[in-house]
């Protein structure tokens, strides 16, 4: 009988200790985006006029295990319960179709693209022209341009004629037969760094190929427009990934590109996403970005429209969450913050 009795304990111990398909979500770190990040701005202008900033504007982060680790149910049931982690199936963070690899060049992908999305949002916000350009995009593995047209290089013209926009590229490719050289006129990506362009590119010839789905010529690339800025911004916040900081950044570079201070001296802390009209969109793991911020002493939550009845469902204790939709939003409610008028802002509302 002991013995029966021993070997149920082990198997129930052992089963216990067994992993099981899921992944933690902790409060993670927080950084001011007004100030600095082991030891450097987060946010650097090189070229424009900056004014002093006050308080904070913290953007949040959660933290998750990793995608080999492992959780036995012993961790997940102790996750469940506890107030300030989160306990998800681990496909939900790493799906089986990618490597972890894959996921983190995705996020880091996402990461640099809030943060052109944020400067493109501030900049207009202040009636701060931006303009764009037509680049490489990408450039087809074992294409006719392979070697010769680089991501990131600027096309300033195709056959000597100006280009404007990604089609003009394709149009200048495809006037061509197969097996005709079409010129490109470029500036290299190692040069087409900051602010402009500059006006004299070089001329790289390609022999152009028949496309096996329609025929017509081409080389191999895909065009696309990124930004361009009348003076350098750079966002430095290493080990960070996803989309969103974005509103925070956007946030941060209005205040140190204007006056006055946003914050009037205040704990703001936020998140979401933004789009460079700036729609500012929901994220994920809101609760343990709330928690994170409260715990650094956030007096107000800057909170996605669509996030707001998830986060207002377990608030914490003396944060006051702030119902966002875009950049004038944020912009108008940290105007009722700074003057004091914490009645009027419109705040987030749990479901039902």
């Amino acid at each position: 009988m002991l013995c029966s009795t021993l070997t149920l304990i082990a198997l129930l111990c052992t089963g216990l200790l067994l992993p099981v398909p899921y992944s933690e979500l902790a409060p993670g770190p927080t950084v001011n985006t007004l100030g600095k990040h082991d030891g450097d701005p987060v946010l650097q202008i090189d070229g424009h006029r900056t004014y002093p900033t006050s308080g904070h504007l913290n953007m949040t982060t959660v933290q998750v295990t990793g995608a080999d680790y492992r959780m036995n149910l012993v961790e997940a049931m102790a996750g469940w319960i506890a107030h300030d982690g989160a306990v998800v199936p681990h496909d939900t963070l790493y799906p089986d179709d990618k490597s972890a690899e894959e996921v983190d060049q995705e996020n880091a992908e996402e990461f640099t693209a809030s943060q052109e999305s944020a400067k493109v949002a501030a900049l207009e916000a202040l009636d701060i022209p931006v303009g764009t350009r037509v680049i490489v995009s990408s450039v087809v593995k074992g294409g006719a341009a392979e070697g010769e047209l680089h991501a990131g290089d600027v096309i300033l013209a195709v056959d000597g004629k100006k280009v404007r926009e990604p089609a003009d590229v394709v149009e200048g490719v495809t006037r061509h037969s197969p097996g005709e050289k079409a010129v490109f006129t470029v500036v290299p990506a190692s040069r087409a760094k900051g602010k402009g362009t500059d006006p004299v590119g070089k001329e790289v010839s390609v022999t152009t190929r028949r496309s096996p789905e329609d025929g017509r010529a081409v080389v191999g690339i895909q065009a696309g427009t990124e930004h361009t800025f009348p003076f350098d911004i750079e966002i430095e916040l290493a080990d960070v990934g996803g989309p969103s900081a974005g509103l925070m950044f956007a946030l941060g570079l209005i205040d140190k590109l204007d006056a006055p201070s946003l914050t009037g001296g205040r704990f703001v802390a936020g998140t979401g996403t933004i789009d460079d009209d700036g729609t500012v969109g929901p994220i994920g793991g809101i609760t343990m970005k709330t928690i994170a911020a409260r715990e650094a002493g956030a007096e107000y939550f800057l909170t996605p429209a669509d996030n707001c009845a998830a986060a207002a469902a377990d608030t914490p204790e003396g944060l006051t969450l702030v119902k966002v939709e875009d950049l004038d939003g944020a912009l108008d409610a940290l105007a009722l913050v700074r003057e004091g008028k914490k009645d009027r802002l419109p705040t987030c509302r749990a479901a039902g």
